[in-house]
């Protein structure tokens, strides 16, 4: 530069610091997403959650995949790393067919799992088993039907259920005497059967409450394949045999020959009678079905969540003489083991259960809790109670109850499936 030049000052550049908060905002929208959301897993404390392994179990079910069904206990399931996928079938089904390749089964009654204990046994493949919860069979039907049975002198209701009550108990003698065309009552007023045929509903409803003349009988599930059909032939079988179960095969084939009629006069069988009983056209198709009662009072749960109210035209039928249910998880492998340990002591998978109507066991002691009592009272849903004069019926052995299927289903032979 020429020394004669007037020096002349530097430019100066005046930088305007943004606010931190337009910083954040600017360096968020340059960040790519994947950071983004690292940040947030980071903070969430969240990060390892899609990194943890999810184990699938391989499950055959029956009626309890209610429970494994329900997208609340599906989360619960995966917050703790597992998936179920469900073969649905039968309960004796599930014990005649082949279950290797699957990490638990769990029939809907003790029959089944036992007869899949004996097979694994017998193979030197011991098994484990878990009662997470029960839930007893009983005979769902609908008021104006339950009206004509009490009229009958064949139900009544059961004390604390209400003006109109929601629970009868069934006198299951006087209700098998209906199907064999045997009833004081009716034939005073002229209306006679020959045993063979058995009642209509019509011929019993001097009100003129329901207009079917179907005979009087309850419907089950397919005796080949389901536990609450086997149960409740089970059931029938002790009544006719003078409150006991039959004790050598002679006695069981005659006494399964004797019952047929009663059980399978009903019609064609429906794979889920519950969902049947459950359906607006229910009372045509069957006025009397076996389901278990975790169904019924699992609909009744979701009436009063979604209406205000019970469903005041659903009851269910106690039978006097009755079998607790005693559905067993069986644990085939260590994978099976942990879901079996889970859903029986885990309080948010056992909470749950309560709220789909089953009766949860206490992980300690391995009775029924009482909170399924606590939970319907809270919801103004008339609690179930049976007399404490009810007879506890006893099933027959498993080999003859097996010989006493086979007759009254007319069941194939399916040994060789397994």
């Amino acid at each position: 530069m020429p020394a004669n030049r007037p020096a002349t000052e530097e430019p100066r550049l005046t930088v305007t610091r943004p606010p931190r908060r337009r910083l954040r905002r600017a360096l968020a929208s340059a960040l790519p997403v994947p950071v983004i959301g690292l940040v947030l897993l980071v903070t969430s404390g969240n990060l390892l959650l899609p990194l943890r392994q999810v184990v699938t179990i391989e499950a055959k079910m029956a009626s309890k995949r209610d429970f494994f069904q329900d997208p609340v206990v599906e989360r619960l399931l995966m917050k703790h790393g597992f998936r179920v996928h469900i073969t649905n079938m039968g309960s004796r089904e599930i014990a005649k067919q082949d279950y290797e390749g699957y990490d638990v089964v769990f029939p809907s009654g003790q029959p089944a799992a036992d007869l899949i204990s004996r097979e694994r046994a017998r193979a030197n493949r011991p098994v484990l088993l878990y009662r997470p919860f029960v839930s007893p069979i009983v005979l769902a039907t609908y008021r104006d039907y339950a009206e004509v049975l009490r009229v009958e002198g064949v139900a009544k209701g059961l004390p604390g259920s209400g003006g109109r009550p929601m629970y009868y108990t069934l006198d299951m003698r006087k209700f098998l005497d209906l199907a064999h065309g045997k009833s004081a009552r009716a034939k005073s007023r002229g209306v006679q059967r020959k045993p063979k045929d058995g009642y209509r509903w019509n011929e019993i409803d001097d009100e003129k409450r329901v207009r079917n003349g179907n005979k009087i009988l309850a419907q089950t599930s397919d005796i080949c394949e389901s536990n609450s059909a086997g149960t409740y032939l089970g059931l029938v079988a002790f009544v006719e045999h003078g409150n006991d179960a039959p004790d050598n095969e002679a006695e069981a084939e005659q006494l399964a020959r004797k019952i047929k009629p009663l059980l399978i006069e009903q019609g064609l069988p429906s794979s889920e009678r519950a969902e049947t009983y459950l359906s607006p056209d229910g009372p045509s198709i069957a006025p009397i079905s076996v389901i278990y009662e975790h169904q019924f009072l699992a609909h009744q749960i979701g009436h009063q969540a979604e209406k205000g109210t019970t469903d005041d035209e659903r009851v269910l039928l106690y039978p006097s003489t009755r079998f607790v249910t005693e559905p067993q998880l069986v644990a085939l492998t260590g994978d099976g083991a942990r879901l079996g340990e889970l859903v029986s002591k885990d309080p948010e998978l056992q909470q749950r259960a309560m709220e789909l109507g089953f009766r949860a066991r206490n992980a300690g002691s391995g009775a029924t809790s009482d909170e399924l009592t606590r939970f319907l009272t809270e919801r103004k849903i008339p609690v179930p109670t049976t007399s404490s004069d009810d007879t506890r019926a006893v099933l027959p052995s498993l080999p003859l109850l097996e010989k006493m299927t086979e007759i009254v289903g007319d069941c194939p032979d399916r040994t060789g499936s397994r």
